[in-house]
């Protein structure tokens, strides 16, 4: 135990990246992000899909908050690794009780209840982290205990709604989730903080976005069970990965190398690549991961439909919760990612214009039949991809002409 008292925080350094203990972090979450996406589609009335978007944000955070810290401290540092692995085991927890997430049992330790406490100790943990990393920093230490107090405070709402169930759960369950985040927000907004690391800052928030994206077409896959797979099936699970191809595409192959060069040209110690890295990653990425799991529900319920429906080769339409989720989670990826363009390399009006294309195609996808819904977005989403791309081709070539 004295040596764990003598240790010392392992400061990050301006050339440090992300560490494969991180990256097994981050596939911890994930998991329970496709545990989510199961525990939708069970259930897609209005209710299960916001009780579905309270979780996802609680995952979330969680994991921003340990993103920030090993952007202060690194992971790897035997203290800390201790504290995250609890972390991941708590957050396992937590992601194999989602499906009951609002049932009520006679035991002791209802799945409410477990899951409420799960989250509690990933936050706490992180608390315990940030005074440990906060050693021989008083800004850092100062910043610890405002964090402590907003997130202490969100567990009272947190452990009342696991006990009372039903609607008071979501309600106070929400409570809790605005007053963990927005006090979060207000923390960070009122300190000078240190983003040490822009590269290993933006390298975490893409890896994790493009973790959630292969896991989406796993978990889209298990739509289609142990069924025999016939043709309507696997032109459909092509659509998908075509559909998911162009979201990584639209995210990682221009934009996100021109945001981290902006993140990592600020000072460290400027207000300015502080706004960055709590604006344009832990705010703008929570969309496109939502997106994301939004959308990978719509590809799940699609393969499932066509499974289900062996005399309907290309399925019957959609409902609107089904719909909802395939487009609406590809409006959101969409509306995050000009988000993240506004805030770091500046984005134009007309990046409007794919997000009103999606919407507008809503309506007309809940009239078509699964298969041909699905394939609508994806020729979509290839169209975007492509006229993007020779946008950009044209845009260099009159550049190295001039």
């Amino acid at each position: 135990m004295s040596r764990v008292h003598r240790s010392r925080p392992v400061l990050v350094e301006e050339a440090h990246r992300a560490t494969t203990f991180e990256i097994f972090f981050d596939l911890v979450l994930v998991f329970a992000l496709t545990r989510l996406i199961g525990f939708m589609a069970e259930s897609l009335d209005p209710l299960t899909l916001y009780q579905g978007l309270l979780l996802l944000l609680w995952f979330w955070y969680a994991w921003s908050c340990y993103a920030w810290l090993g952007n202060q401290v690194r992971a790897d540092n035997e203290p800390v690794l201790a504290g995250m692995l609890v972390a991941m085991a708590a957050i396992f927890v937590a992601a194999l009780v989602i499906p009951q997430a609002w049932e009520r049992h006679d035991g002791a330790l209802s799945p409410p209840l477990t899951l409420a406490v799960a989250y509690i100790v990933v936050r706490g943990l992180h608390l315990t982290l940030m005074f440990y990393a906060s050693s021989g920093n008083p800004q850092y230490r100062r910043q610890a205990w405002r964090f402590a107090a907003t997130t202490t405070l969100a567990w009272i709402p947190l452990l009342l709604g696991a006990v009372l169930g039903g609607t008071a759960q979501t309600v106070l369950w929400t409570v809790a989730f605005v007053v963990d985040y927005g006090g979060g927000r207000i923390v960070t907004a009122a300190s000078s903080g240190e983003v040490r690391s822009g590269a290993h800052f933006a390298e975490r928030h893409g890896l994790v976005l493009i973790i959630v994206l292969g896991e989406s077409l796993l978990s889209a896959g298990a739509g289609t069970g142990l069924a025999m797979i016939a043709w309507p099936v696997l032109l459909a699970a092509v659509f998908g990965f075509a559909a998911t191809v162009s979201l990584w595409w639209l995210y990682f192959v221009g934009v996100a190398p021109a945001a981290a060069k902006v993140l990592t040209s600020a000072s460290p110690r400027s207000r300015r690549r502080q706004q960055l890295a709590s604006d344009a990653y832990t705010l703008a990425h929570l969309p496109l991961v939502a997106g994301v799991v939004y959308f990978a529900l719509g590809i799940h319920l699609v393969l499932a439909s066509l499974t289900d429906q062996p005399g309907h080769p290309s399925g019957e339409p959609m409902g609107w919760p089904a719909t909802a989720a395939l487009y609406g989670g590809t409006a959101l990826y969409l509306v995050g990612r000009l988000l993240f363009l506004r805030l770091t390399v500046g984005g134009s009006p007309g990046q409007l214009v794919p997000i009103g294309v999606v919407l507008l195609l809503l309506p007309v996808a809940r009239i078509l039949p699964a298969l041909a819904a699905l394939g609508l977005l994806a020729a979509s989403l290839a169209a975007l991809v492509l006229y993007e791309r020779l946008s950009r081709t044209d845009r260099a070539r009159r550049l190295s002409a001039s």
